[in-house]
């Protein structure tokens, strides 16, 4: 079960990430209402699944499924140019997060 909210946690975090973009320094509500939701929805599973998951672990795990995402959300949107090379560095942060939940 921490291996899921560690996992959803991750995705709120790529989702907190955008939406603090979008919030043009929060002087627009709907960003930065979802903002904070996500962040804290982020933070508590971050905690919750640190209960069980190492520390080190955790965060790598969660910082990589955030940034991926962001990044990922970033180029589908046209928001960030995309690249091979971008997208091969994006698989292997992937491949990361799939190795320390191998070892793990």
């Amino acid at each position: 079960m921490s291996w899921l909210v560690l996992i959803v946690s991750g995705v709120l975090e790529a989702v907190w990430a955008t939406a603090l973009g979008k919030s043009e320094g929060f002087t627009r509500l709907a960003p930065s209402v979802v903002f904070g939701v996500s962040l804290v929805l982020s933070m508590a599973g971050l905690a919750y699944a640190m209960r069980e998951l190492p520390v080190g672990t955790s965060y790598a795990v969660w910082v990589g499924i955030g940034a991926a995402l962001t990044v990922a959300y970033g180029m589908w949107s046209g928001a960030e140019a995309v690249s091979l090379a971008r997208i091969l560095l994006l698989v292997g942060i992937v491949a990361c997060v799939v190795g320390l939940k191998i070892l793990h």
